[in-house]
């Protein structure tokens, strides 16, 4: 579903189809829901499109919105019975998309591409920039996954709210843009200073006219829109080459010199890519997508926003300079030849995939989590020096045993990766079978004479599976033990119980859920660092849990690691993981009769009794246990 499509030929448009042909070569079936407009084409890459009622947007005769309701979006869907449903820069039409996806139960994944908001400013509409804010807000939430083009664009998504953010940049055309396309177009010696995209208020082309004087420079304008008339008047001396696509655009783009783009609003910034991919080196403002695909001194400048004189003095730079023009335009070129489409739509294949795993989780909420924290950031970390895990069976490590049987757990793994910078004194006081009032009693009290600068606190799961439970007092329980250690000084992490992804869990989900959203409170009201298993549903997957079937196995509690890591700031925890579980099998299920015998039956027998797992247990590391390059730590190992 696509805010715009053909014949209007654009960003969005060209990453549809992108997308569409990928879809075809990987065998898969699409369908294409966008704005009806005279010459839409009837199939594409073997994907039906279907036109919808649309208007043209004033200002853009050839620019069409789409006006069809939510009912007939969702009736569509159900003909088509998609597996997932892509939003390409969605905001009216995509808007009325999320909501039948939603209704008919389908996944959907939202690619921000457009600053809708900046556009309302740039416009001078700012009485509706808040009501765009809010309505991409609710969007974007009602999505189930966000793709978002640039590390701007996710701070600027995060900012607003809006959780589950993945990035998802653009591709190039390597072969169509090159600079073996090169065509000399210099009068004179002329140094040729270029830009291409729409002519309009958003993109900021007018500040273009500090370099419409410079001595030995020709400016040269590609594109359309309704700004083009008054570019004109304020840039004279500047060749307006009009609209320009393929080859010709191609061909165009390797005959400059340099590549400016003044836009702020930019999102990503697919020109630049295309400059870059023809050999030319890149000016752009120092905000948003350029930020990301500009390498100052590299292969461009980046100039500060709205300083037109540093616009200027950086274009004078490389004016000035061929040989630097040439190195810059290089490593430009260098830099995008891995960027193909093939390999960014692969990408997007696992964000589909992903997408689908998140709603079959949302799905299974009875109970749908009424409040999620803001996309969460990493912390600076490598400063803690004493870090002591408080918990149940989980972070003691049942099944997770090391070579000798001695347990291991996702807290004993975290607790190398934070000692890898320097050394870590580390204490474990979990215990099978422990509920909160453990935690926040026994266990914090030992804690507190510890003196630990970051505690890790996972619990609730014991409490929350049995007959009766009153969820308030077990979140006020945590919050005082949070209370408590943040006033010591620690900083605390605060891990969100989860289930696994089994029909039975359902029973239990509206509990889980109601307790997650108290701990998000709790986090906020307190400054803990929340790692939200919510956000992380592969967790529930089968191959993340033993065989007892209600612990995690060590695939589960390596993954369960590296995302604690990663919220804690260790470099590359999330490209660590990938490799570490690429190193290890997850193992060979139990049979349903040793499950019955080993798991089953013990744990009946035990309940009978009015005894628990734990009983007479005590904590595998009650004091300090010191983590260093030289030293050896028993039943804590990555293995």
């Amino acid at each position: 579903m696509t805010e715009s499509f053909l014949p209007h030929m654009n960003g969005v448009t060209g990453s549809v189809l992108q997308i569409l042909r990928h879809l075809e070569r990987r065998g898969h079936v699409a369908h294409v829901i966008a704005p009806d407009a005279a010459g839409i084409p009837q199939q594409l890459h073997g994907a039906v499109i279907e036109p919808v009622t649309s208007v043209a947007l004033p200002g853009y005769r050839d620019v069409r919105v789409g006006t069809v309701g939510a009912q007939r979006i969702a009736s569509s869907l159900n003909r088509f019975r998609p597996d997932v449903v892509h939003l390409a820069s969605p905001f009216a039409l995509g808007w009325r998309g999320a909501l039948a996806a939603s209704r008919s139960g389908v996944a959907s994944v939202a690619a921000y591409q457009t600053d809708v908001a900046a556009y309302t400013t740039r416009y001078g509409m700012a009485a509706t920039t808040e009501f765009a804010k809010n309505h991409l807000v609710r969007l974007h939430r009602r999505a189930t996954l966000t793709l978002a083009p640039s590390a701007g664009a996710e701070q600027q998504l995060a900012a607003l709210g809006i959780d589950r953010i993945r990035h998802w940049g653009r591709g190039v055309d390597a072969e169509r843009f090159h600079p073996s396309r090169r065509v000399e177009r210099g009068d004179g010696g002329e140094v040729v200073v270029g830009y291409v995209g729409r002519l309009a208020a958003e993109k900021q082309v007018e500040d273009l006219r500090v370099l419409a004087q410079l001595d030995g420079v020709r400016l040269v304008i590609v594109g359309e829109g309704p700004a083009r008339q008054r570019l004109e008047s304020l840039m004279p001396g500047a060749a307006f080459l009009g609209h320009l696509t393929g080859d010709a655009l191609a061909q165009e783009m390797a005959s400059f010199d340099i590549f400016v783009h003044p836009g702020e609003s930019e999102t990503f910034g697919q020109t630049l890519q295309e400059a870059h991919a023809s050999g030319v080196p890149v000016v752009a403002t120092g905000r948003g997508g350029p930020v990301d695909l500009v390498r100052m001194g590299i292969d461009g400048w980046l100039y500060r926003p709205g300083d037109l004189q540093d616009l200027r003095m950086r274009v004078v730079d490389l004016v000035g300079d061929r040989r630097k023009r040439r190195a810059f335009g290089a490593a430009g070129r260098a830099a995008v030849e891995h960027r193909s489409w093939e390999a960014v739509c692969d990408r997007l294949l696992t964000h589909f995939a992903e997408a689908q795993e998140l709603n079959s989780a949302d799905r299974m909420l009875r109970a749908p989590r009424l409040r999620r924290p803001e996309t969460p950031q990493p912390v600076a970390g490598g400063h803690w020096r004493r870090y002591v895990a408080l918990g149940d069976s989980l972070t003691e490590g049942l099944c997770d045993p090391a070579p000798d049987g001695t347990l291991r757990g996702w807290a004993d793994r975290l607790a190398l990766l934070l000692a890898a910078p320097g050394g870590l004194h580390y204490a474990n006081l979990a215990v099978r079978s422990r509920r909160v009032r453990d935690v926040s009693g026994p266990q914090l009290a030992r804690a507190r004479q510890l003196r630990p600068d970051l505690v890790s606190i996972l619990v609730g799961a014991n409490d929350l599976v049995r007959a009766r439970v009153d969820v308030a007092a077990l979140a006020a329980q945590v919050e005082t033990a949070v209370r408590t250690l943040r006033a010591d000084g620690a900083d605390v992490i605060l891990v969100t119980p989860f289930l696994p992804g089994r029909a039975a869990a359902r029973l239990l989900v509206a509990r889980f859920a109601d307790f997650s959203n108290r701990l998000v409170g709790i986090a906020e009201r307190t400054g803990a660092i929340l790692l939200d298993t919510d956000l992380h549903p592969v967790l529930a997957s089968p191959p993340n849990w033993g065989e007892d079937l209600v612990h995690l196995s060590s695939r589960g509690h390596r993954y369960l690691a590296y995302c604690a890591g990663e919220m804690l700031g260790v470099p590359h925890a999330e490209t660590l993981g990938a490799l570490d579980e690429a190193l290890h099998d997850a193992g060979r299920p139990v049979s349903r009769t040793a499950w019955w015998r080993r798991y089953a039956l013990p744990w009946a027998w035990r309940r009978l009794r009015g005894r628990a797992a734990g009983d007479g247990r005590v904590a595998k590391h009650d004091d300090y246990v010191y983590i260093g390059r030289s030293s050896s730590m028993r039943g804590v190992a990555l293995r």
